[in-house]
């Protein structure tokens, strides 16, 4: 899909379709023969927020929206009301859709129908035999304003692009979608502008003492890959972001095996490093002016007669010794060599990523992701930048006494508390411990990475954290 932008009322461009957003007691500024604001005035076109209404005038197809109250409005609204418009568009055959970006609005509101078309006009249909029929594909999207927002409108494009390359690794099958080639994608970035890429595989885990890492995939075939991206923007400034993300690429749960009943949704559980990718690409793109070093762990998490046992004690890359008490929790020792690597890589503020605990879906569902954090401030950045994008996050407890939990009496720490009692923040206690006391942020997506239901991404892998980790090197450039 081509995406443009104009500066042409939606009736002068050669759209076959135009969409028109409809706000609470405001009548249509641009209309056509009294055509849109009739349907207005008779009820039929309603400012109910993504109420749909036809009309058909000047040549051309109109989709009316509802948007709400004016006071009301914001991108993640917006964004909304892009995907039941292009629902309609499609039904009505359009080719070319025109969006009027809403009167007296931000630029970032035309960001907003960008993201929100783009990222509902996405399919995964790579193993379908039959190429599904192009009916319903939209040939281009133009955004209409009064002001150019070229530059807003090719942002937003490139955020929204990212966002579906993620959602693709992540929809891949694990037997294709295998740690070495999670490292194929992430060496694709490297000829982008600013970025290098290095990739250790099962050798460098050990002669990098990531103990804790390689017992993980110590029961696969496949080769782990550690994958270390760098980016150094233009004039870049500010701290060093770090962004870790966990990719296990298929979790069986290990030798603690997983029930079979949705084990198929395993293949999700990259999801975190589908995000950091998707991430590196957009900044890099946007040539960000901010520093990033960005660390995956990819691997896979199998039983075998090699695997790691529960009762097993490892060393973990900082001298850390973790007695392994469940090998379904696995994601927390993959990411803690993470941690300590990108710490010793000289990140400056810490984010990692990942479908760490199903008990994050039961204490906030599928609406926001958990935020756990040892700094006040570096949190509210990271909220900030989620409220943003539409990405919510909820900050969640992270005390004391639920990383006394993790005591062992053979090793150090345990790996999990069978009590099984407040896993989330447990979890993030225990990945603290690999933080060298750097600013950071932990995000538990289990509940956000796929099947989130927006109507942007309905279905699959939704690229979650993209869009808010480009907000967040955003902010620390400014």
């Amino acid at each position: 899909m081509i995406v443009e932008s104009t500066t042409e009322l939606p009736q002068d461009t050669d759209a076959d379709t135009a969409v028109i957003g409809v706000l609470d007691g405001e009548k249509i500024h641009h209309d056509v023969d009294g055509i849109l604001n009739g349907l207005v005035a008779a009820g039929e076109a309603k400012a109910r927020h993504r109420h749909l209404a036809v009309a058909h005038a000047g040549g051309k197809r109109w989709v009316l929206v509802g948007l709400g109250k004016r006071s009301e409005l914001d991108a993640e609204k917006l964004r909304l009301a892009s995907a039941a418009a292009l629902g309609r568009a499609r039904e009505l055959g359009a080719q070319r859709l025109c969006w009027e970006v809403p009167h007296k609005v931000g630029p970032e509101m035309a960001g907003a129908i960008v993201e929100g078309t783009l990222l509902t006009a996405y399919r995964f249909d790579r193993y379908k035999s039959r190429p599904p029929e192009a009916n319903g594909a939209l040939d281009a999207l133009v955004v209409s304003a009064h002001d150019d927002l070229t530059d807003v409108v090719g942002e937003a494009e490139i955020v929204a692009r990212a966002v579906n390359a993620a959602r693709t690794l992540q929809n891949t099958p694990a037997n294709d979608m295998t740690p070495t080639a999670v490292a194929d994608a992430a060496r694709v970035l490297a000829e982008l502008d600013g970025v290098t890429v290095e990739v250790e595989g099962r050798e460098g885990l050990e002669r990098l003492g990531m103990g804790s890492f390689a017992c993980v995939a110590q029961g696969s075939p496949e080769e782990p890959a550690l994958i270390t991206l760098r980016y150094e923007g233009p004039n870049a400034a500010g701290p060093v972001l770090g962004l870790v993300g966990k990719a296990v690429t298929f979790d069986t749960g290990g030798i603690s095996i997983k029930n079979a009943n949705k084990m198929s949704d395993m293949k999700f559980d990259m999801s975190g490093g589908a995000a950091v990718l998707g991430a590196i690409e957009a900044i890099a793109e946007l040539r960000l002016p901010v520093r990033v070093v960005a660390v995956v762990g990819a691997t896979e998490n199998m039983p075998a007669g090699n695997a790691v046992k529960p009762g097993d004690v490892v060393t973990a890359a900082d001298g850390t010794t973790i007695e392994i008490i469940n090998t379904d929790a696995e994601g927390r020792l993959v990411l803690a060599d993470c941690l300590t690597h990108a710490v010793s890589q000289g990140a400056e503020r810490l984010v990692d990523i990942a479908t760490l605990t199903g008990s994050i879906i039961g204490a906030l569902g599928h609406t926001h992701a958990g935020l756990f954090a040892s700094d006040d401030d570096w949190a509210a950045q990271v909220a900030d930048a989620g409220t943003t994008t539409g990405e919510t996050v909820w900050r969640m407890p992270l005390h004391a006494d639920y990383g006394k939990v993790l005591e062992s009496d053979t090793a150090d720490v345990m790996n999990v508390n069978e009590a099984r009692k407040a896993g989330s923040s447990v979890a993030a206690c225990f990945l603290q411990r690999f933080t060298a006391d750097v600013p950071w942020a932990h995000l538990d997506i289990a509940g956000t990475a796929w099947g989130a239901g927006r109507p942007y991404a309905a279905k699959g892998g939704s690229g979650w954290g993209v869009r808010l980790f480009v907000e967040l090197a955003r902010s620390l450039a400014r």
